[in-house]
């Protein structure tokens, strides 16, 4: 609510009833105006007010027109409340129904007990508040709807621009077919032909995989083989893979590197895709012979920043150039500028991996930066063991993770051992009950659709050991409705996160450790 929202516009009788009635109020915690025509008071209305106070002489006549044209412009939501104090004695009936006609209409009879005068004002306000319930019901639906129809219509040109996309080689394919059928045994033709297709060929398959990707990301199915890897050579394959399209728009790209080992844990494909698709944007969205910059660096954690000096980000479109299936200034020149899922991909792998990505740009025409930040590996020892490095500002927890998925546990068991958590994973129900009283967790990521126990069952087994009290239970789901929810506090979680989960909230949750 405004600050004006819950304000008492009153119109007193008299100066003396005016001093006087603001200071019981004030007194009793009320916000208070004093309106000295009925003209003032209607003009003060439109700027948020929680009920209005007047006397009965103030809203007849040409004052009952006016409070009721101020009345009806209000929102539909809006009946607003308004106290009429009546003169001692009876009210004539045509009087009563001139009032009433006011709408939300409470008449006191005068004089008034300062307690009676006070609890007719609070209900008021009460019934006001109530609407304002049904205000912001309704602007949140309309936002909903909103977004609905923005998702709609961005999946109708993600849908255009899929056809395209496929169109786009299935061309040069037939016309590849009809040329074969027809080079009658011409090795120069067959070979450059043969080319032609393959590269064809593979823009396809690059489509499809992304589709592919976007579809197991958000159903929670990318499964990353981690391992100890160099940032520098991540950078040079990402390089060589968009090295085609930098050349042929007569880009410069520039590499700079620290001279030393950047170690991460991580998934070497899936990084070489992260930086190649910033390289590739880059490389699309900046005009013939622009310059672009591929940068890494350390600062406690791994940096990657890819610069351009291209088209730009308007600043409207900078929360949301992540969103599925969002571009920045599609045009038919711009006939190449792809599904709108590369950097949707790019923001999911990144934070599959602990890390996190952002966007900056100074605007349209200024060129962009994307950085991308992982957790590094300090050291590695013989045989590979790579050693989390310590997170500035992260307290170390001791996190029970269950989840009958090896690859889901252990991925995520290894991304919280990066930042420097005790982490122990169980597959199964009773396999966490032995490992939770070893290991005493702080926090516990349970797995419902566990076999044998269900993850329910499973917090409450933890909640009834001696430790489980104080243990952050969180639940890990791809059920995410309202009354998925419910169930799950009902059960005893804390929280509940949906399948893939969040990392940053994950993160967030455990660096707040016990209850």
């Amino acid at each position: 609510m405004s600050d004006t929202d819950d304000r008492v516009l009153f119109l007193a009788p008299t100066k003396k009833d005016a001093t006087a009635g603001i200071a019981l109020m004030a007194a009793a915690g009320l916000v208070c105006q004093a309106c000295a025509s009925v003209d003032a008071l209607c003009r003060k209305i439109p700027a948020g007010v929680g009920a209005v106070v007047l006397p009965e002489e103030a809203a007849v006549g040409t004052g009952a027109e006016l409070l009721k044209a101020a009345i009806r412009d209000q929102p539909p939501w809006s009946d607003l409340p308004v106290l009429v104090l009546t003169a001692a004695g009876p009210t004539p009936a045509a009087r009563v129904k001139v009032l009433l006609d006011l709408g939300d209409v409470t008449l006191l009879k005068r004089p008034l007990q300062a307690g009676e005068f006070l609890n007719a004002v609070r209900a008021a306000l009460r019934d006001r508040r109530r609407q304002y319930q049904v205000r912001d019901y309704i602007a949140g639906q309309a936002r909903q709807a909103e977004e609905l129809r923005d998702a709609d219509r961005r999946k109708d040109e993600f849908l255009a621009m899929l056809a395209h996309e496929l169109r786009n080689p299935l061309a040069p394919i037939r016309n590849g077919l009809a040329i074969l059928h027809m080079a009658d045994g011409d090795r120069a033709v067959l070979r450059r032909t043969h080319g032609m297709m393959s590269r064809q060929v593979d823009h396809l398959s690059r489509l499809v995989d992304d589709l592919l990707d976007v579809s197991r990301i958000t159903r929670g199915k990318v499964e990353l083989r981690l391992e100890a890897v160099d940032l520098n050579a991540v950078l040079r394959r990402a390089a060589e893979t968009a090295r085609p399209l930098i050349d042929a728009r007569r880009h410069r790209l520039t590499i700079t590197q620290p001279g030393r080992p950047v170690m991460v844990s991580a998934d070497p494909t899936r990084l070489t895709q992260v930086v190649g698709n910033l390289l590739t944007n880059a490389a699309k969205y900046s005009d013939e012979g622009g310059h672009i910059d591929l940068i890494l660096e350390e600062d406690g954690v791994a940096i990657v920043r890819v610069r351009d000096t291209g088209l730009g980000i308007p600043a409207d479109m900078l929360p949301r150039v992540f969103d599925l299936f969002t571009q920045v200034g599609r045009t038919l020149d711009r006939a190449d500028g792809g599904l709108g899922i590369g950097l949707t991909l790019v923001k999911s792998l990144v934070e599959l991996h602990g890390g996190t990505v952002s966007a900056a740009s100074e605007g349209p025409g200024k060129g962009s930066e994307f950085t991308v930040r992982l957790p590094k590996l300090v050291r590695v020892e013989e045989g590979g063991k790579a050693e989390p490095a310590a997170v500035a500002g992260v307290t170390p927890r001791r996190v029970l993770i269950v989840d009958d998925n090896p690859d889901a546990g252990d991925s995520l068991a290894t991304l919280l051992e990066m930042t420097g958590h005790q982490v122990e994973v169980a597959r199964t129900g009773h396999q966490a009950i032995e490992a939770a009283a070893r290991l005493r967790p702080e926090v516990a990521v349970l797995d419902l659709g566990l076999p044998g126990m269900s993850g329910y069952e499973l917090a409450g087994r933890l909640r009834a050991q001696a430790f489980g009290r104080d243990v952050t239970l969180v639940a890990l789901t791809g059920y995410g409705q309202e009354e998925d929810r419910r169930r799950s506090h009902a059960a005893g979680f804390d929280h509940h996160l949906t399948k893939p989960a969040d990392l940053s909230a994950l993160a967030a949750i455990i660096r707040n450790g016990s209850r």
